[in-house]
């Protein structure tokens, strides 16, 4: 991932240092197992975890010649530990080191990605309760559909984050898995043990029945988690740049003093951010598909799933992890037009209210047929021409049969439609706290 969409904490998961700094403590602690159970001297082991390093860039000239990571990297180790390097690896295979390492990686970086979802939910608890009874318009198809508060749209993404941050804990904990198994699995040449002691020193569980490699679903499910959880900024980005559009003006990304929103047109504010954060969605759901795919590996296993992880593992978890601290700031200074909210939910002259008309139309023993027809005709009258939807409704003749003028103007109140936002608030953040 370019350096424009990272952040140096995740970057960091992926580098090379980082990469053969796991390798490393992976061998010697399994070294010290190996010591434990007498396959090795223990002044081996010993000599081992005192001397042990590596050249990254002697490894990267190794691996031009030998074109074998694992043995580049062990060559290296070799140099600086001695005779007793002998003892390093013994009864592994790289895959052993290679997919223990992923599972280290991914769980650092989820460590961060949970993160990053905490401190956007905070962003929009604190917005929501801001905006907790700030009127706004409701809208399906685009439509104007009935009245809700800001604070109620806010609300409604922090119970999706939320989703989101149980469903990366559930992702961190299954792909969580050490692999110290042998060529095909099967311990042949290293003791389970060896395993489990790696497995703990590294913070992971044992794999409970690998191949040569830890089985792939693990890593199709925590890809394809990572791809709702971009699914999820792409839709709070969409509202956000629905709501910017200049025929709304509901509400905007924070404009900065000297920020230039076009090279041609100085007038122009653009949503560049929530923009920006829809295309870094779709950069992390690419990862799913392959993710897929790297599935069904031939036996015991080959090797068409590493060139694809090493591509995207990192790019999905850095864009990602870009992503949600990019929209917790957006959040945080995302700038609310109250009066233009208002504006926009008056703008049909309250047709937004003809669902209570029909209700009260029936509760007053009109059949739902019958009221449909009458609120509807009013209402289309409306929409044509303007003006006030009340009083158009107040001069039909079989509307005012069942319903008075204070029946009607009491329908108008946006009361009815907000006497359930606190029971909304409790159940989205009582249960959170």
């Amino acid at each position: 991932m370019i350096a424009r969409y990272s952040r140096p904490q995740m970057t960091a998961i992926w580098s090379d240092e980082s990469r053969f700094r796991i390798w490393l403590d992976i061998e010697i602690h399994a070294c010290d197992a190996q010591a434990r159970l007498g396959v090795i001297p223990q002044e081996a082991a010993d000599t081992i975890r005192e001397k042990a390093d590596f050249d990254i860039e002697e490894i990267h000239r190794i691996e031009r010649e030998t074109k074998h990571d694992v043995i580049a990297f062990l060559t290296s180790v070799a140099a600086f530990v001695g005779p007793e390097s002998r003892f390093i690896h013994q009864g592994m295979t790289s895959s052993d080191v290679l997919d223990t390492t992923l599972s280290v990686q991914l769980r650092k970086a989820t460590n961060l990605l949970i993160d990053g979802v905490h401190k956007l939910l905070e962003a929009l608890k604190k917005r929501a309760i801001e905006h907790k009874f700030t009127p706004t318009i409701g809208r399906s198809h685009g439509i104007h559909a009935e009245p809700v508060t800001f604070g109620l749209k806010l609300a409604g993404f922090y119970a999706e984050f939320s989703r989101a941050r149980d469903r990366l804990i559930a992702a961190r904990e299954d792909i969580s898995t050490c692999k110290i198994s042998g060529a095909v699995g099967t311990y042949a040449h290293i003791d389970p043990q060896v395993e489990d002691y790696v497995a703990e020193r590294m913070g992971l569980k044992a794999e409970t029945h690998s191949t040569q490699v830890i089985p792939r679903d693990r890593h199709a499910m925590y890809f394809a988690t990572l791809g709702v959880v971009a699914s999820s900024i792409e839709r709070l980005a969409v509202e956000i740049r629905h709501l910017q559009r200049t025929e709304l003006r509901e509400a905007e990304e924070y404009f900065s003093p000297g920020q230039k929103g076009s090279s041609a047109m100085p007038h122009k504010r653009n949503p560049v951010l929530t923009e920006n954060l829809t295309g870094l969605s779709r950069v992390v759901r690419a990862a799913v598909t392959p993710a897929m795919e790297n599935v069904a590996l031939w036996h015991e296993r080959d090797i068409s799933h590493s060139s694809v992880e090493r591509v995207f593992a990192p790019d999905a978890t850095i864009a990602l992890d870009f992503a949600l601290h990019r929209m917790a700031s957006v959040v945080e200074n995302l700038v609310v037009y109250p009066e233009q909210l208002q504006a926009n939910l008056d703008a049909l002259g309250g047709l937004v209210h003809s669902q209570q008309v029909l209700l009260a139309l029936t509760q007053s023993g009109v059949s739902r047929e019958d009221a449909y027809k009458m609120v509807q005709e009013n209402a289309m009258q409306t929409w044509r021409e303007g003006g006030s939807y009340l009083e158009r409704l107040k001069a039909d003749k079989g509307i005012r049969a069942a319903l008075s003028d204070e029946d009607l103007e009491a329908l108008f109140n946006l009361d009815q439609h907000f006497s359930r936002v606190e029971t909304i608030f409790s159940r989205v953040f009582d249960q959170d706290s």
